[in-house]
């Protein structure tokens, strides 16, 4: 048995248009500049407080608000917002649809907050593709503390060396490496606007329907 672990955002989906908007109606909602796609792209990986918070340092507008009437703002955006226009990149379906078949298990390790992680699974109707799912609220720790990897493991009942995690970023690569798991990244997502190259991943690929051939070799 074996088990492949993904990253969420920019991974396996895109969702930093509808993460964007969320943010946006936010700002908006307490007189702060609008950002970018782009920007909200470049932020991606922390976790969606994480986020909001950037966003907000980085636009003019008053500055005095309590945060969290601002994140309850957020919340409510983005919970309108989560799954409506984002969308899994090229030939991840099917990736996940060989893999299973393979007899791999699957688990999602991402640092966005649970309510919305199940949100946008929900309406891609990937839920199910998934043996365990963990996101940056699940436990007392999120990427890149090697610990969430550790657990997915313990609770499959499999070693670091019965595994693969495939992300996008250098949060992925640096929680990967500290677990003791190959890392192979993809080139397409989001690594807060760095090459990822730059991060040393075992392997960069451009396309994620190479990951169950890592299996063939253990």
């Amino acid at each position: 048995m074996a088990i492949v672990m993904y990253d969420l955002d920019g991974t396996l989906l895109d969702t930093a248009g509808e993460i964007a908007e969320a943010v946006n109606h936010t700002l908006s909602d307490f007189g702060h500049e609008l950002v970018t796609e782009q920007q909200v792209r470049d932020w991606i990986g922390h976790g969606t407080g994480w986020l909001m918070k950037t966003a907000w340092q980085h636009t003019q507008g008053p500055m005095d608000a309590p945060w969290d009437k601002v994140m309850e703002r957020f919340v409510m955006h983005y919970e309108k917002t989560a799954g409506t226009h984002s969308s899994a990149f090229p030939h991840v379906l099917d990736t996940l649809k060989r893999a299973r078949e393979a007899g791999l298990k699957q688990a999602v390790v991402t640092n966005k907050e649970s309510r919305f992680t199940a949100r946008v699974l929900e309406q891609h109707g990937l839920i199910d593709a998934f043996d365990m799912i963990i996101s940056g609220d699940s436990l007392p720790v999120k990427k890149p503390n090697p610990a969430v990897i550790d657990h997915c493991l313990a609770q499959m009942g499999l070693s670091a060396g019965e595994a693969l995690f495939v992300g996008d970023s250098e949060i992925d690569v640096a929680t990967a490496k500290s677990a003791g798991v190959v890392c192979w990244a993809v080139n397409y997502g989001y690594n807060l606007g760095r090459p990822i190259e730059d991060a040393k991943p075992d392997r960069v690929i451009s396309d994620i329907r190479d990951v169950p051939s890592f299996f063939r070799a253990l």
